[in-house]
Formats: C-alpha cells, sequence, structure tokens
C-alpha cells in the first residue's frame, strides 16, 4: 500500500478502532489498566503516522503546521473561550432540551479514574485528534484529491465517527459543529498548534473542572 495512503488511512480510522476497543476492554467500575492500554495503542497511532510522515520526507508545513508559531496559543485563546463558555453550554442544553444521551455518562466514567492520568490522557488524546484529523489528514487527503473542502469533509465524518463509541449518538452529534468550526480554522489558519492547544484546553476545562 502506498505510504500516503496507508498514513491516511490510520489517521482516520485507528483512533476509532482503539476507541470501539476502550470501549470493548474498560471495566465497571472504572480502572487504569484498560484505559491505559487503550492510551497506549493511541500513542502508537501518533507514533506510526510520525513515522510514514518521516518516510515521505514531509516537513512542518506539510502536516498542518504551515502557520504555526508563538502566536498559535494566543489565537487558541478565543477560540477556547468560544468553546467553553458558548458552545459547551449550548451543546449540553440542546442534548437535555432533546432527552437525548449527554455528555454526562461519559464524564462520570471518566472520574472515576486518577487525575494525574485524566489529564495526561486528555493532554495526548486531543492534541493527537487536532493532530492527526486536521494537520495531518486534511494536507495529506488535499494533496490527493486537490481541494481543500473535501479533504475537510472527509476528516471531519472520521473525526464525528470516532466519538460515537465512548460518548453515544447525541454527544457524537454535537461534534459535527464543533469539529466542523475546527475544520474550517484549520482550512482558514493552517495551524493546528492553534487548535492543539484550544481543543486541550476546552477538555481540560470540561473533564477536569468537576473533579
Amino acid at each position: 500500500m502506498n505510504v500516503t495512503y496507508l498514513g491516511i488511512a490510520i489517521a482516520l480510522i485507528g483512533p476509532g478502532a482503539v476507541a470501539l476497543l476502550s470501549t470493548a476492554i474498560a471495566s465497571e467500575p472504572e480502572t487504569l489498566a484498560p484505559r491505559a492500554l487503550s492510551l497506549a495503542l493511541f500513542v502508537g497511532l501518533l507514533v506510526a503516522v510520525g513515522l510514514l510522515a518521516a518516510r515521505e520526507r514531509l516537513g512542518w508545513r506539510d502536516v498542518g503546521f504551515r502557520r504555526s508559531g508563538w502566536l498559535s496559543p494566543l489565537w487558541a485563546v478565543p477560540v477556547a473561550l468560544f468553546f467553553i463558555f458558548i458552545f459547551g453550554p449550548a451543546a449540553f442544553a440542546l442534548l437535555a432540551n432533546l432527552n437525548a444521551e449527554s455528555f454526562d455518562t461519559g464524564i462520570d466514567q471518566f472520574r472515576q479514574l486518577p487525575g494525574w492520568y485524566l489529564a495526561l490522557a486528555i493532554v495526548i488524546v486531543s492534541a493527537g485528534e487536532e493532530w492527526l484529523y486536521r494537520g495531518y489528514a486534511i494536507e495529506r487527503l488535499e494533496r490527493l484529491t486537490g481541494n481543500a473542502w473535501v479533504a475537510g469533509a472527509m476528516s471531519l465524518a472520521a473525526f464525528v465517527l470516532v466519538h460515537l463509541p465512548v460518548w453515544g449518538p447525541g454527544p457524537a452529534a454535537t461534534t459535527l459543529v464543533s469539529g466542523g468550526i475546527l475544520t474550517l480554522l484549520y482550512i482558514w489558519r493552517r495551524d493546528a498548534l492553534m487548535l492543539i492547544c484550544a481543543h486541550v484546553a476546552t477538555d481540560l476545562w470540561g473533564l477536569m473542572r468537576p473533579l
């Protein structure tokens, strides 16, 4: 298989496979070992995609960091504030009004894990998702299709699906909007570091604050 196609396949399908495995082997009540195994597999995906990018002799500009720099964390601040104080409450309210599944079940499960591990997992997974789905996948798909919007749509579809096993249909549906916003921001800015900072900050606030 062509290295580019293999990298794209791992980036788009790999996290979903890890999420399915994580759900299948999760214990009740939650214990650290199954989740740590899933996290290690996710890190393995990141390493594999990174090695494939290196084999293609891709530079940082080719995998999402074209406009990343010291201003990226500053650009991330308004993005994170939007998701924390506007989009997040609106999504919770919408799911409640529709009597749909909420984020609470998933949050309650994660709260059973040690705080240090949860923080580490949030940083790795949130950052990894942004790089895999936005920085790497969109750039490589755009190179293959010649169209940034087609690349963004394909990446977004995979991003939504990966949230189904852990969060359920209702919360996963909201990622169509949040992921769509992140996709638009990436196509506009070409700055994966900005999105990484915003995603990590948002998830740390949402998952660590109740602890």
